[in-house]
C-alpha cells in the first residue's frame, strides 16, 4: 500500500544566517532590479509630464481641438499597457522555465532602447501622420517588454531577499519606480523652467527621452552579472519535468485562477492610483484646472521626494506587523478621501494643492511599499513569474493606462472635475475586497510548490511563530501542491 510523501514546509531564511556573499548577491539583486524599474517609470513619468508637448507636436490633426489632442496623447500611453498582457503571457513562462535573470536582460534592453528612439521621432508637422503612428508602434514595444520587467523583478528581488526582511528589500524596488519618476519630474520641470515652453516645444522634449539610452547601458551592465535566485534554482532541480513555456501558462490559468482574480482585483487598485496620481496629475492640474505647468509639476515633485523618504520605513513596517495591516488601511484611505483630496486640489493656492496631493500620496506609497513583497507570495514558485506577469498586466491594461484618458473623457462629458476621486473611492473598494481576501504572507517562505502563507497551521503545529496567524486547524496538502486547512474548534 503506497502513501503519499508527507509535506514538509521548507525552512524560513532569517537575514542573521545569511552569509557574507549571498548577503553581498542580495543586495546586488536589490540594485539591479530597482536600476531597471527606475528607467520603466522614468519613461512613463516622462510621456506625462511632457503629455502637453506630445498632444501638440504628434496629434493637432485639428488646431482648435486640443481637448481631442491630449485625448490621443492619453490614448497613445494607454496603447503600451493594452500590449503588456502580451508580454506577460510570453515574459512569464520563459521566466519560470529559462530563468529570471534572461528574461530581465531581454526586457531592459527593449525598454530603454525603444524610450530613447522616442526622442528621435518625426513630428506631426514634418512627416504628417507616419510620426504619431512611428510614436505608438515604439510606445508598444516600451508595453511588451514591461509587461515582462516589472514581475520579473520583483519576483528576482523577493526570492532573493530573507523571508524576515522581505518586505524593506521589496520596498527598494519601489523606491527605484519613485526615484525613476521623480527625476523624470525634476528632469522635465527644470528644462521647461530653462528653455521655456517656447523651447520645448522646439524640440528640447527629445532629451530626457534620449537620456534613457545611457541609464539603459548602466542597467544591462548590472544585469548581466547577476545570478537567478535559490528559490528558483533549487525548484528547478527537483521537479520531475520541466514543461514548455506553452504548458506552463496553462497549467497556471488551471491550478491557481483565483490568486489571479486576487492578483487583478488589488492591482485594479494600485494601478488606478498610481496613473492618477503620478502620471495623469500633471496634465490634470495645468490643462483641466487651469493652474501653471511649473507650479503644478512642482508639487508633485515634492510629494514625491516625501514618498521616498517614506517608502523604506512603510516597507520594513510591513516585515514586523504584516501585510495586510497597512493595505487595507490605505484602501479603505482611498475609499473615504479620495474625494476630499480632489476638493484640496481644486483651491487656487500652492498648499491646498499641496495638501491635497499629499493625502493621495501617502496612501499610494502604503500600497507600493509592501507589493513587491506581497504580489510574488500569491503564487508558487513554478508559476510565480508567469502568474504575476499575467495577472498584473491584465489589470494594468485594462485600468492602469486607460485611467487618464477615461477620466479625461468623463470630465469632458460631465463638466464634473471631481470625476478622478470618485475614480479613485471606487477602485479603493475593488482593492479592499480583494485584500481581505490575501493570506498573510510577512515572514514566510517563498520556497517549494505550496502557496506561501498557505501551510500556516502545519507550522504553527511545529511551533513556529508567525505574523498574523490563528490558530486550530488541521492541515493537508492538495494535489496541486497548495497546503490547505480543515478547521476544527474556531
Amino acid at each position: 500500500m503506497s502513501h503519499a510523501p508527507v509535506y514538509e514546509p521548507p525552512p524560513i531564511t532569517s537575514e542573521i544566517d545569511m552569509s557574507i556573499d549571498e548577503k553581498k548577491t542580495a543586495r546586488k539583486s536589490v540594485a539591479g532590479s530597482a536600476v531597471g524599474n527606475a528607467i520603466e517609470w522614468f519613461d512613463y513619468g516622462i510621456y506625462g509630464y511632457l503629455l502637453v508637448y506630445i498632444s501638440q507636436l504628434f496629434f493637432t490633426f485639428d488646431a482648435g481641438n486640443q481637448t481631442l489632442a491630449r485625448v490621443l496623447a492619453l490614448g497613445t500611453f494607454a496603447v503600451s499597457f493594452l500590449v503588456r498582457p502580451l508580454g506577460g503571457f510570453i515574459f512569464g513562462p520563459l521566466g519560470d522555465r529559462f530563468g529570471r535573470q534572461r528574461v530581465l536582460v531581454i526586457t531592459i534592453v527593449l525598454i530603454s532602447g525603444s524610450t530613447a528612439c522616442i526622442g528621435l521621432l518625426p513630428t506631426y508637422g514634418t512627416a504628417g501622420f507616419i510620426a504619431p503612428i512611428l510614436l505608438i508602434v515604439l510606445r508598444a514595444i516600451q508595453g511588451f517588454s514591461a509587461g515582462g520587467e516589472y514581475a520579473g523583478a520583483a519576483v528576482f528581488m523577493a526570492e532573493h531577499a530573507p523571508d524576515n526582511r522581505r518586505g524593506i528589500y521589496g520596498c527598494f524596488l519601489e523606491f527605484g519606480t519613485l526615484v525613476g519618476f521623480s527625476a523624470a519630474a525634476i528632469l522635465c520641470t527644470v528644462l521647461t523652467m530653462i528653455v521655456g515652453e517656447d523651447g520645448m516645444m522646439a524640440g528640447w522634449w527629445r532629451l530626457p527621452f534620449i537620456l534613457t539610452a545611457f541609464m539603459g547601458v548602466l542597467a544591462l551592465w548590472m544585469r548581466r552579472h547577476l545570478h537567478d535566485p535559490a528559490a528558483f534554482t533549487e525548484d528547478v532541480e527537483e521537479a520531475v519535468d520541466h514543461p514548455s513555456a506553452l504548458k506552463a501558462l496553462g497549467n497556471l490559468l488551471k491550478s491557481y485562477p483565483s490568486q489571479i482574480f486576487k492578483l487583478i482585483g488589488f492591482v485594479t487598485l494600485l494601478n488606478v492610483a498610481f496613473y492618477l496620481v503620478l502620471t495623469y496629475m500633471p496634465s490634470y492640474l495645468s490643462a483641466t484646472l487651469g493652474h501653471s505647468t511649473a507650479e503644478a509639476n512642482f508639487s508633485l515633485v515634492v510629494i514625491q521626494l516625501v514618498m521616498i523618504a517614506v517608502i523604506v520605513p512603510f516597507g520594513a513596517l510591513s516585515d514586523k506587523i504584516g501585510r495586510r495591516p497597512i493595505l487595507i488601511a490605505a484602501s479603505v484611505g482611498f475609499i473615504l478621501l479620495s474625494v476630499p483630496a480632489m476638493m484640496l486640489i481644486q483651491r487656487a493656492t500652492f498648499w491646498s494643492q499641496l495638501l491635497g496631493i499629499g493625502i493621495l500620496g501617502l496612501f499610494l506609497v502604503m500600497l507600493i511599499s509592501t507589493i513587491s513583497a506581497t504580489l510574488p507570495a500569491l503564487f508558487p514558485t513554478k508559476v510565480r513569474y508567469s502568474g504575476f506577469a499575467v495577472g498584473y498586466n491584465i489589470s494594468t491594461a485594462l485600468f492602469g493606462g486607460t485611467a487618464g484618458m477615461f477620466n479625461e473623457l468623463l470630465i469632458d462629458k460631465t463638466g464634473n472635475v471631481l470625476m478622478p476621486g470618485w475614480y479613485l473611492a471606487v477602485a479603493g473598494v475593488i482593492g479592499l475586497i480583494s485584500v481581505l481576501t490575501f493570506r498573510e504572507t510577512a515572514g514566510r517562505s517563498l520556497r517549494g510548490n505550496v502557496v506561501p502563507g498557505s501551510d500556516d497551521d502545519l507550522r504553527l503545529a511545529r511551533g513556529e511563530e508567525l505574523i498574523g496567524t490563528k490558530t486550530g486547524s488541521v492541515p493537508t496538502v492538495e494535489d496541486d501542491g497548495t497546503a490547505h486547512t480543515t478547521t476544527k474548534g474556531r
